[in-house]
């Protein structure tokens, strides 16, 4: 497949090989593959970790330090270093970079979605390269709707905003392994994965991060995301010899996850994200089968439990008796609504409210089956 709206991504690990610091060779090797890309008219852009790196270098700190609002601190000294440096390294090849620093809050409601895709959709009509971070300095970890949480999941949040064709998450691993390769050296690289399933997550939870905040884990919960809007993930070793460009061209390096949908829209991919999931509905089986294989809408009857307080038009995830989401919608009854009505037949829904919103709780036309 020709590969043309791509966005990469650089991890902690990746960029410090394994240091305390920036290391500017590898960064000039990555930027340069980038440059290529660009080169070939494609659009290109990238999400890099390391400002917590670059701020804890200028301060000479050298111990993780976990407190939060220090965390802050490191990313308000280090980010414009990084971009300073990222800056002097696309100016070598006369390319323009931009910065985009997104907090998890900018994206919660549409139009804040909306406003971020259409300005790095302008960025690359303007042939620039746009390094998007998490907004650190202003997100707080335990407020847990306000942060990423990880660059991995950022970017992948990013290539579903983009449209884009190619998510490559470059770290300083190849890939996924049947084990922790660090620790079983026998362990054998997965080199494609056609469905997320919960054995792939249990060997993703197995490999631990070495430095930075996503471990395995969270890279295959963004290539689940990512997948899902129908964007091809490559997870891989970044400090391979000219890795993207192979990558790019269809070379069999790391593991490559399938994408399990045909690309979606935009307000589709929105609401698939989970940025603005204010609850859960669990379906009985009867409902399981009318979503997946009948295409229908969710009804009240088939409704077996409401978890969290939301309202009218809010997004919420449909599980089965299992936990497992099947999907997600737009409801058009609040928790407290459904709470009253649920395992009811449509036309007692007026009886037990003294009103109805229609039939249907998630209408199809306001529903993704995952």
């Amino acid at each position: 497949m020709a590969y043309q709206r791509i966005v990469a991504k650089f991890g902690t690990a990746l960029l410090t090989n394994g240091s305390d610091n920036l290391d500017k060779e590898i960064m000039s090797r990555l930027v340069g593959q980038l440059a290529r890309l660009h080169e070939q008219e494609r659009e290109v852009i990238l999400v890099s970790s390391g400002a917590m790196a670059a701020g804890r270098s200028k301060l000479g700190l050298n111990k993780r330090v976990r407190d939060i609002p220090f965390k802050q601190v490191l990313a308000s000294v280090g980010q414009h270093r990084l971009m300073n440096l990222y800056e002097q390294l696309f100016t070598e090849y006369n390319i323009t970079v931009a910065q985009a620093l997104l907090a998890r809050a900018d994206l919660l409601d549409r139009a804040g979605y909306l406003n971020a895709r259409n300005t790095l959709l302008a960025l690359l009509e303007l042939k620039v390269i746009c390094i998007v971070n998490e907004n650190d300095v202003v997100a707080v970890e335990e407020i847990r709707e306000a942060v990423f949480g990880d660059n991995d999941n950022l970017s992948a949040m990013v290539a579903n905003l983009i449209d884009a064709d190619l998510l490559l998450i470059l770290t300083d691993i190849g890939g996924l392994y049947t084990a922790d390769p660090h620790r079983h050296p026998d362990a054998k690289l997965i080199p494609e994965v056609k469905v997320i399933d919960a054995e792939i997550e249990r060997l993703a939870a197995d490999t631990p991060s070495q430095v930075g905040t996503g471990g395995m884990m969270a890279k295959v919960a963004a290539a689940k995301l990512a997948t899902s809007s129908g964007v091809t993930v490559i997870i891989a070793d970044g400090r391979e010899p000219d890795v993207i460009s192979r990558l790019v061209k269809g070379e069999a390096i790391g593991t490559r996850f399938l994408p399990v949908a045909n690309r979606l829209e935009s307000r589709q991919r929105w609401m698939l994200s989970g940025l603005s999931t204010r609850g859960k509905l669990v379906v009985d089986s009867g409902a399981v089968l009318a979503l997946k294989d009948q295409k229908r809408s969710l009804l009240a009857a088939g409704i077996k439990d409401v978890e969290g307080e939301f309202k009218r038009g809010d997004i919420v995830n449909i599980c089965d008796a299992e936990g497992c989401r099947l999907a997600c919608g737009i409801t058009n009854y609040s928790s407290a609504d459904i709470a009253v009505i649920k395992g009811a037949h449509s036309e007692k829904i007026t009886t037990l409210l003294g009103y109805d919103y229609g039939s249907e709780v998630v209408h199809r036309n306001n529903l993704v089956v995952v």
